[in-house]
């Protein structure tokens, strides 16, 4: 929920429509605004931001709430990998 400059709830709709044409104006694709928050926990996981901390941000009551908004991004499967690799076989960066 967002507060306009005197403290009232603003419209949805006409927030979202507001959103819609600034996107437009600068070139970004059209997307959700809501879609912004899957966005930032993601990148927070991406920056190894712990789950407590994400929590606190993004304002969740509950922990279990960082599993429907963050997502896996190939950049952390690929550090996985090769966690893994170095745990096994040793630091790949030496070959």
């Amino acid at each position: 929920m967002f507060a306009n400059e005197i403290g009232d709830p603003v419209d949805p709709d006409a927030h979202s429509k507001a959103s819609k044409a600034l996107l437009r104006r600068v070139g970004v694709r059209d997307v959700r605004l809501h879609d912004a928050r899957h966005s930032a926990a993601t990148y927070l996981l991406v920056q190894g931001v712990d789950a407590r901390t994400v929590m606190d941000m993004m304002g969740w009551s509950q922990l279990s709430m960082t599993q429907r908004y963050q997502h896996v991004v190939p950049e952390l499967k690929r550090e996985a990998a090769d966690r893994m690799n170095d745990l096994l076989w040793g630091d790949s960066e030496a070959r």
